[in-house]
């Protein structure tokens, strides 16, 4: 982490990623740009939806391949570069045919080393296959949820899934955020760990900054007013007065309580909920 000498109250709590250690400094490929329209949090009517969005600085959206449909043939990573839209590094991946796409830059990689993606690819850092043929105490990412789908799980940075068990047809992955879920054998994973593993340290430091990223303003609910919020009210700082945290709308919120959906889709790939609150 790169830190700051305290000249200004802001600087003495800043810190920054090491952009040029990291990356490799090359400007982004043109053909893999596109240009994204701000929502800034609101719908298609103009209502605010998501809050504390909005403003910051202007975007290009990159096209990274989450699909890997290009499999038996081999790839050359030849830049590490910055994406405005995600914590991880992504990679510029060379295929042998020539094919330019961008990928997640995986943790144990750097420019000039290759990966493979294939039913029978070995079990190496970067390369990517099927879930049935990785062994028990892998770490993986980009795990996909439907065979063929693209990857969904374990995209953000310095994250990892591990394979503890394979049974049924399915294999068990035990998530970030502990969660043990059943994954079927014929969906692909990458293995190994998503890069850029600095990026939880990070000190904003200064309230600008976050503006330049698009985040607007959060206010703590327990310094509104009643109307404005459950936790709102009182003479003076006072805490919620209520035994379990709410979000704005009464909705359970934070401090461990559960808020999944009981009757949710997915609660048979589940083996093991995960562990939420101080004791995780």
């Amino acid at each position: 982490m790169k830190t700051y000498r305290p000249t200004t109250k802001s600087r003495r709590n800043m810190s920054t990623l090491p952009y040029r250690k990291n990356l490799s400094g090359a400007k982004p490929t043109k053909s893999l740009l596109a240009s994204k329209k701000r929502q800034a949090g609101r719908n298609g009517f103009g209502r605010i939806t998501t809050r504390h969005q909005g403003g910051g600085h202007k975007r290009r959206l990159r096209d990274i391949d989450f699909t890997y449909d290009k499999k038996g043939v081999p790839a050359k990573l030849t830049t590490v570069e910055y994406d405005p839209y995600r914590s991880a590094n992504i990679a510029l991946a060379v295929y042998a045919d020539g094919e330019k796409r961008y990928v997640l830059a995986p943790k144990d990689m750097k420019v000039g080393d290759s990966f493979i993606v294939a039913e029978d690819a070995p079990v190496k850092s970067g390369n990517r296959l099927p879930l049935g043929k990785i062994p028990v105490g892998t770490f993986v990412y980009n795990i996909e949820l439907k065979p063929g789908a693209g990857a969904n799980l374990v995209r953000s940075a310095g994250s990892y899934a591990q394979v503890i068990a394979h049974d049924a047809g399915y294999a068990q992955i035990k998530l970030p955020s502990t969660e043990v879920r059943k994954v079927s054998d014929l969906c692909f994973a990458s293995v190994g760990a998503v890069g850029n593993e600095e990026h939880s340290l990070v000190k904003i430091g200064k309230a600008g900054r976050a503006r330049w990223m698009g985040k607007r303003p959060t206010v703590r609910g327990s310094v509104m007013n009643p109307v404005d919020h459950p936790h709102g009210g009182g003479e003076g700082r006072q805490g919620r007065g209520l035994r379990r945290a709410k979000t704005l709308w009464g909705k359970p919120s934070g401090k461990g309580q559960k808020t999944r959906t009981p009757k949710k889709y997915s609660n048979v790939f589940i083996v093991s909920r995960r562990k939420v609150g101080k004791r995780r």
